[in-house]
């Protein structure tokens, strides 16, 4: 296991001098009788640590940019998409400690519980070796994804919303329809309403995730209805 660590401490550049935090880090609730021991409040902890350094890393990087353009910039690097991607940078998904269940139906592949553990990663980081550890960390991975967009990238609920007033619409309303899957792993479907356009579903592993899978889903049709 340690040897396995090593290689994982490697591709994050970071050396723990706890090694324990990194391992509970890896620990998804389905692997543990006690929701304590998982990665859950880490998961929390770093998902604040992130946006923490995001959002200096944006103001430092973006000084003539106002704060709605920003904000979209921030959305679109603190997504679950964004940490998946770092999570397979760093070759996270095999490191992490799942339930045989989990394991049988991709959990080693599902974005979601991906990005979670990633943040738990930034959590274990910060609490080893405090903030500029973590800086250094998500300086690192996020530097390059952050220059990708000359241009503030939009979600798709933004998108569809100044679509639907830019045609005098009224705004998008958005419903939950169901949730399916266990508590540690639920999937939302949620339906998106928009004047004079079809209803559209969308699913995501919460609500917002929901809603924009929704939202997209309909800019696509209106995509195609426009050419």
């Amino acid at each position: 296991m340690t040897a396995k660590l090593d290689t994982l401490q490697a591709a994050i550049g970071y050396t723990f001098k706890n090694l324990n935090l990194l391992r509970q880090a890896l620990v998804h609730s389905s692997a543990t009788e006690q929701r304590l021991k998982s990665n859950e409040r880490m998961e929390f902890l770093g998902d604040r640590v992130l946006g923490l350094i995001l959002a200096e890393l944006l103001l430092e990087n973006y000084l003539d940019e106002a704060e709605g353009e920003i904000s979209y910039r921030f959305t679109a690097l603190a997504q679950r998409d964004s940490l998946a991607t770092i999570a397979g940078k760093i070759g996270l998904a095999k490191h992490l400690s799942l339930s045989n269940g989990e394991h049988l139906t991709g959990g080693r592949e599902n974005p979601g519980l991906l990005a979670d553990a990633t943040e738990a990663v930034i959590a274990a980081i910060y609490m080893d070796g405090g903030l500029e550890a973590a800086k250094a960390f998500v300086h690192n991975n996020w530097t390059e994804m952050m220059r990708y967009n000359r241009h503030p990238p939009k979600d798709a609920k933004t998108t569809l919303q100044e679509w639907a007033q830019g045609h005098g619409l009224g705004l998008p309303s958005y419903r939950i329809t169901g949730q399916e899957g266990p508590d540690h792993q639920p999937v939302f479907s949620v339906e998106v309403t928009v004047e004079k356009q079809p209803v559209l579903s969308g699913q995501g592993s919460n609500k917002r995730a929901a809603e924009q899978a929704a939202a997209e889903a309909l800019l696509n049709i209106i995509s195609k209805e426009e050419k």
